[in-house]
C-alpha cells in the first residue's frame, strides 16, 4: 500500500482543515462550514477514514487537534436514524473505525480543546497531551441524558479517567465538569487562556520533536495500548448493545 501524502487528502474532508509545519507538526481543527463543529452522521462517517489517512502519512510527526469557533464538539444534527440493515452496518463500521483509527495513529497527539466539549470529548481525550481553554466544560450529552446508550467507546474512557464510579456517575446523570475540576481530576493536563492554547500546543509539538524519531513515535504506540485492549473488549459489545437499545425504543 503507498502512503498518502497531505496533498492527497487535504481537500478530502468537509470536516477539518489540516495544516502542516515545515517539522511536520499536523494541526487538525474541526469545522462546518467554517464555523463550529456539528456532528452529524456524515462527520461520524468522515473522521475515521480523515484518521486512518493522517495515520498513514509518514510525513506527519506530531498531530494537534483542536476545533474552529467557541466550542470544541458540542452542537449535533442527528435526526433519528434509520433502522435498514445498511444503514446499522454502516453505523456500526463508522463507529468502530472512528475510535480504533485515532488509535492507530503512532505519532503523538496534542489536544487543544477550545471551549465546550460535550459530544465525542473522548476523541480529545484519547490524545496523549490534553490542554483545555479555561472556559472548556465536558459531559456526555448525546448519549444516557438523550435517550442512547453511553456505549460507542465513551464509557471505555470517561471510567478510565474517572474510576468507574464516578464515571457511571458522570454518565448516567449528565454531570458538567468545567475545566478547573477537570484539571484537578486528571482529565486535562493544563488550562489555559483561548489565546495561549494553540501556541503552548504548538511549543510542546516542537519540544516532543526535540526527541529521537522512533522514540517519539513507539511512545504513543505505547501508551496508548491498554486503551486499544480495552476497546477490543468493550467496543463491539457496547455497539451491539446500543443497536438493541435503539430498536427497543423505535429509533
Amino acid at each position: 500500500m503507498i502512503d498518502p501524502k497531505l496533498a492527497d487528502y487535504r481537500g478530502k474532508y468537509t470536516c477539518a482543515t489540516l495544516n502542516r509545519s515545515p517539522q511536520g507538526v499536523l494541526e487538525v481543527t474541526l469545522h462546518t462550514n467554517g464555523s463550529d463543529l456539528v456532528w452529524s452522521f456524515d462527520v461520524h462517517h468522515e473522521m475515521g477514514y480523515l484518521f486512518e489517512d493522517i495515520g498513514r502519512d509518514p510525513d506527519n510527526k506530531v498531530i494537534i487537534l483542536t476545533g474552529t469557533g467557541s466550542t470544541f464538539i458540542a452542537n449535533t444534527d442527528l435526526p433519528r436514524p434509520d433502522s435498514s440493515p445498511d444503514f446499522l452496518v454502516r453505523l456500526l463500521y463508522d463507529a468502530k473505525r472512528l475510535i480504533m483509527s485515532h488509535l492507530d495513529i503512532e505519532v503523538p497527539m496534542i489536544a487543544a480543546i477550545n471551549g465546550p466539549a460535550t459530544v465525542h470529548a473522548e476523541l480529545a481525550l484519547l490524545c496523549d497531551i490534553v490542554l483545555a481553554s479555561d472556559d472548556v466544560v465536558f459531559q456526555d450529552a448525546p448519549h444516557f441524558t438523550s435517550g442512547r446508550l453511553p456505549a460507542d467507546g465513551s464509557h471505555v474512557v470517561w471510567q478510565e479517567l474517572l474510576g468507574p464510579n464516578r464515571g457511571r456517575y458522570f454518565m448516567l446523570t449528565g454531570e458538567k465538569i468545567a475545566a478547573p475540576e477537570a484539571h484537578r481530576l486528571g482529565i486535562v493536563g493544563e488550562v489555559r487562556s483561548r489565546d495561549e492554547l494553540l501556541p503552548r500546543a504548538r511549543e510542546l509539538a516542537l519540544m516532543i520533536l526535540e526527541r529521537p524519531e522512533m522514540v517519539v513515535r513507539y511512545s504513543r504506540t505505547a501508551l496508548v495500548q491498554h486503551y486499544k485492549q480495552a476497546m477490543v473488549d468493550n467496543l463491539g459489545y457496547g455497539l451491539a448493545l446500543s443497536v438493541i437499545g435503539g430498536r427497543s425504543e423505535g429509533k
